[in-house]
């Protein structure tokens, strides 16, 4: 098997809550988890397990409590996520992790085409053809899941909320990375659309690229996974 491209080791999540007199919230504790290239790790538990918290902390949105969580970029320098600078970190959710969320933050009033093509925008520095190529492979992301050509130049906040997750997976699909976060990407979608996701997960795999997910659809989550983990049993015990 290949080296990981993500590695945590002994990482830790408390909560301080400061209306309760500082008081701590333990929700992960000795998290070991390692994530090679051409996997797709489902993330199983109950709701308020921390499923979704470990996704956070992978993506530097929490600050791990204890540990470390490194990642390995291909061709590139190994990176301590808990020690990155905000810089480095832009750099790393530019180039090396994807997350598709369950929630579309996107800048107003900007189109739904722009919306999606603006990651491979950005490495377009201007340039006048690289940019078209971008807005055209939006075009076709947008049209494989199913955003019907009318919406495509109007700003996202005024679809539906299975259209805006649909913008929202084609936004954080579009640019292969090596490593990308699932939140939950197929809770609105109908049939079709939850069908067309799997696919795309299928190719991000057979690319190479490392995947860690969470799916409430259980039979999503057993089409998808290459390899389970329970988050249970990074709870500490009572």
């Amino acid at each position: 098997m290949t080296a990981p491209l993500l590695q945590m080791k002994g990482v830790a999540k408390r909560f301080t809550l400061h209306h309760q007199h500082g008081a701590e919230l333990p929700v992960l504790d000795q998290v070991d988890l390692s994530v090679h290239p051409g996997e797709c790790i489902v993330l199983d538990g109950p709701s308020g397990m921390g499923k979704s918290t470990l996704l956070k902390l992978i993506y530097a949105n929490y600050r791990a409590s204890a540990g470390r969580i490194t990642l390995q970029p291909p061709g590139g320098a190994a990176v301590e996520i808990t020690e990155a600078t905000p810089r480095m970190l832009v750099e790393l959710r530019r180039h090396t992790i994807g997350y598709v969320s369950q929630f579309l933050r996107v800048i107003p009033r900007v189109s739904a085409l722009d919306v999606v093509a603006e990651p491979l925008a950005e490495d377009a520095a201007g340039d006048a053809v690289a940019l078209e190529a971008a807005r055209e492979q939006a075009r076709q992301w947008l049209t494989r899941l199913r955003i019907p050509e009318r919406l495509w130049h109007l700003p996202p906040a005024t679809f539906s909320g299975g259209e805006q997750q649909r913008i929202n997976i084609a936004r954080n699909m579009i640019k292969p990375r090596p490593l990308l976060l699932l939140d939950e990407p197929t809770a609105s979608l109908d049939a079709a659309n939850t069908r067309t996701v799997i696919e795309l997960i299928h190719e991000a795999v057979a690319r190479g690229a490392a995947l860690v997910g969470i799916f409430h659809d259980t039979a999503v989550g057993a089409e998808v996974a290459t390899r389970r983990v329970n988050v249970a049993d990074f709870r500490r015990s009572a």
